[in-house]
């Protein structure tokens, strides 16, 4: 009876935890089933073999979690797609998910595999990719430990902006390196921009960080200034945050919905491009942001995976004609002139800078005036007109250039749509809950303004959108930038249809996790 009770004693016997900021009394019977479990781990997936010359690494990350019977994996990968583009296959997911399934019991559905859309080394990562992706989740796997949760929301405007403007013609541009800049008096507005820092913070029951998810949307294509591997501003935002919490901590950078969200002075040419200094301000911010985040026993998992299918667009014909039509009108419009751009860069200066009186000293001009001559005068209207002529051609052949850019991206996907021989497409949209993080994604670039939407209409605080993730179907971008002509809107194979049909999708999916 004593031994009995003993048992008893010991399985109901009250502990208390000390940390900094956590204090509580639990009953050890029942914290077991209530806690949420979490296990944390990464692989470096750098190819060496294609980039010997590494400035940092890249990694594969993973995430494992448990509750009440559920278990759920987030894999992040420094890389450009899962699937699609880049070096990573389209047979990869179902590889890496039926793996993990059948070696760890955590069913296909529930894993969400990220790509943070790395440009660069991100094209090419380590030709084993998917045996370290396992690896990584294995890992985690083996190391899991009761966790509390708390979510919060960060800010950083310092580091990205829309790459798309409107014009004054009603037409838009992007900020490609693929093609030059409009003129900057033709443009008159920029797209929406979400700086918004959407965080997960898990911490052991000692006090100590396990991990954190943070997610933030823009194009990881800044580079370093020496041109070597690098995971870009997520990576260096990671080191910030893994460098200044507990030891052992891992930070897990899922990117959003930034399909038109560039990094700023992506075309500067004046200093070295250096993803270094963009990722430390990420860091710095998602830092300030994790100090004001309290963790609870709030350790609730759901995990929502949907198929749905979404049109492909018919409409490629007429939107390449469309621009071709363009194209001819902007070859017709090129002129006749006498300069070339030896002859046109010094004018072009000299006429800018003394406006009044280009072609020589001020009292040559006054001299000719009283005399009664005007030699200089008709020079300069000369020189001008030619001028005029050159710039002209120049901006046609700017135009030109992303014409023929874009005009190539629908022909690509008008081929690949004939070739599917369907009219839809299947996607898999997951949501996952984790205590108040709740999360729902998209296989591909899609807009900015389709997740501030998405936030907007969320009945759950603390709500935030997963591209490029489970999959990818090049840009999604929204119904108003079907018409734009420009990188978002050409390099795309979907009908403008699918943002109603995957908003009304998700607003289901969040009112029921």
């Amino acid at each position: 009876m004593a031994l009995l009770t003993k048992k008893i004693l010991k399985r109901l016997i009250l502990y208390t935890i000390i940390s900094p900021g956590i204090s509580g009394i639990i009953y050890s019977g029942s914290a077991e089933a209530a806690w949420l479990k979490a296990g944390v781990a990464k692989v470096d997936i750098t190819n060496t073999d294609s980039y010997p010359a590494v400035n940092d690494s890249l990694y594969v990350k993973a995430l494992v979690l448990e509750n009440d019977g559920v278990r759920a994996a987030i894999i992040t990968v420094d890389a450009v797609a899962i699937g699609g583009i880049g070096s990573i296959d389209d047979g990869y997911l179902e590889r890496v998910r039926s793996e993990i399934e059948r070696d760890l019991n955590i069913i296909s559905k529930n894993i969400l595999v990220n790509a943070s859309h790395l440009h660069g080394a991100g094209y090419n990562v380590c030709p084993d990719i998917a045996q370290r992706t396992v690896k990584a989740v294995k890992s985690a796997m083996q190391n899991m430990v009761p966790v509390r949760t708390g979510v919060g929301k960060g800010y950083e405007d310092r580091i990205t902006e829309n790459r798309r403007f409107k014009l004054k013609n009603g037409k838009e541009a992007d900020i490609r390196h693929a093609y030059p800049m409009p003129p900057d008096e033709e443009v008159i507005d920029l797209g929406p921009q979400d700086y918004e820092i959407g965080i997960l913070r898990l911490d052991k029951l000692n006090g100590e960080t396990l991990a954190v998810v943070y997610n933030f949307a823009g194009h990881p294509y800044q580079g370093v200034p020496n041109k070597e591997a690098t995971a870009d501003f997520p990576g260096f935002a990671s080191k910030i945050i893994e460098d200044n919490l507990s030891e052992g901590t891992i930070a897990l950078f899922i990117q959003g919905f930034g399909g038109d969200i560039s990094t700023i002075l992506y075309k500067d040419v004046n200093t070295p491009r250096d993803a270094e200094v963009l990722g430390t301000k990420l860091g710095i911010s998602t830092m300030s942001a994790l100090k004001t985040i309290q963790t609870t026993n709030n350790g609730s998992l759901k995990v929502v995976n949907e198929i749905i299918k979404l049109p492909r667009r018919t409409d490629f014909q007429k939107r390449i004609e469309s621009m071709e039509v363009e194209v001819d009108r902007l070859l017709k419009s090129l002129r006749n002139t006498s300069l070339n751009f030896k002859t046109f860069l010094p004018l072009y200066i000299k006429y800018n800078l003394f406006e009044e009186y280009p072609s020589y000293y001020s009292h040559r001009y006054l001299h000719e005036k009283s005399i009664g001559r005007n030699d200089l005068k008709q020079l300069d209207k000369e020189n001008r007109g030619h001028i005029d002529k050159y710039l002209s051609n120049i901006y046609a052949m700017d135009r030109l250039a992303g014409l023929l850019a874009n005009i190539s991206l629908l022909q690509e996907h008008q081929k690949s749509n004939e070739d599917a021989g369907e009219p839809t497409i299947d996607i898999e949209i997951q949501g996952i809950r984790i205590g108040n993080f709740v999360m729902v994604t998209f296989p591909g670039e899609v807009s900015v303004e389709v997740g501030l939407n998405i936030k907007n209409m969320s009945p759950h605080k603390f709500t935030f959108t997963a591209g490029f993730t489970n999959g990818y179907i090049y840009y999604a971008p929204t119904i108003e930038q079907y018409n734009g002509g420009v990188q978002e809107d050409c390099d795309c194979f979907i009908a403008p249809e699918w943002q109603e049909i995957y908003e009304e999708k998700v607003l289901d999916i969040l009112n029921n996790i």
